[in-house]
């Protein structure tokens, strides 16, 4: 198994409980970077994690899509599975990750790109409100 579907099955297998093995996938001084947050090390990433699995109750991955590329990156797509917490409804939301690899298969890389305001804040029943406002304000007359 090579490191990216090795990381895969691991991103699937993902919980609070195994966070533990989050150093046989990232190198020591890895950068990761999403909407919130932006951290270097390993440490740093497995905290936010942590407190993503403590905060949204069911939390779980799915890698629908892998897309290895040229020098050691790759991009996965995933979905996360969740209980919001406001409204406790079964919640999903789709994302991308942009990652790279060192020599060992170690990612030195993790970006994870997803729509903070379409997947959460438009979720919330007052903000959900005022985003469908905004965005028929912003959007082009057809």
């Amino acid at each position: 198994m090579n490191a990216l579907d090795a990381l895969c099955d691991y991103f699937e297998r993902l919980s609070a409980g195994n966070l533990n093995e989050l150093d046989h996938h990232y190198a020591v001084d890895a950068w990761f970077k999403d909407p919130f947050h932006e951290v270097r090390g390993v440490e740093a990433i497995r905290a936010i994690l942590g407190h993503t699995f403590a905060k949204l109750p069911g939390a779980r991955f799915r890698v629908t899509g892998r897309f290895p590329g040229e020098d050691h990156h790759a991009v996965i797509l995933w979905e996360m599975d969740f209980i919001m917490p406001m409204t406790r409804r079964p919640t999903t939301i789709t994302g991308a990750t942009h990652l790279a690899f060192d020599d060992a298969g170690k990612v030195t890389h993790h970006r994870d790109y997803w729509d903070a305001a379409e997947e959460l804040y438009a979720r919330l029943p007052v903000l959900k409100w005022l985003m469908r406002g905004l965005a028929r304000q912003a959007a082009a007359p057809l």
